[in-house]
């Protein structure tokens, strides 16, 4: 029987449907899980290869302390594109010369399948972030959303695309913040 299913339409039936949003939760839980425990190696495998990100161009965006490297100077000019310099680019983030501790949490996804591959989605974010250099303990605590979208590749749903979007941002006034 021939597949009658529109472009874009979803033609997946609802127990694929709930089981789709399910993963591409885990999805997105998982790369949380590896940003805040600094696991380089599998930080990558949530996003498809050519994946978008613009987390640094929200007021109150959280930059290194300490020298910025080139990843985190080409991030903080536009959206990183592609897994490997987003990795890079977190990775400078939060582990460069003055490692931060990260703690994310991301609530009330908003997830909407686009088709049987794609899906678009909107999680309320909250982040806090601590760095000692020297004697200073220096401190952000944000609040936002991350505004994404995902597509199913080889069987495995991955974030394509990411846009952090920030309300608002409680900071100590050493922490690097633009």
């Amino acid at each position: 029987m021939a597949d009658h299913t529109p472009e874009g339409a979803v033609g997946l039936s609802t127990a694929e449907q709930l089981l789709a949003v399910e993963e591409i939760k885990k999805v997105f839980a998982g790369r949380l899980r590896c940003m805040d425990t600094k696991d380089w190696e599998q930080y990558a495998s949530f996003h498809t290869d050519d994946v978008i990100s613009d987390s640094w161009n929200s007021p109150g965006a959280a930059r290194p302390p300490g020298d910025v490297d080139s990843a985190v100077s080409t991030a903080c000019g536009g959206p990183v594109v592609g897994g490997a310099a987003l990795t890079a680019a977190i990775r400078a983030t939060l582990d460069g010369d003055v490692p931060v501790i990260s703690v994310h949490h991301g609530h009330n996804p908003e997830i909407t399948l686009t088709s049987d591959t794609t899906a678009v989605g909107v999680w309320a974010m909250e982040d806090r972030l601590w760095f000692t250099k020297g004697s200073d303990s220096e401190w952000l605590h944000g609040y936002g959303f991350y505004h994404e979208e995902y597509q199913k590749i080889d069987g495995r749903w991955l974030i394509s695309y990411r846009r952090l979007e920030r309300l608002r941002v409680d900071a100590t006034p050493g922490f690097y913040t633009r």
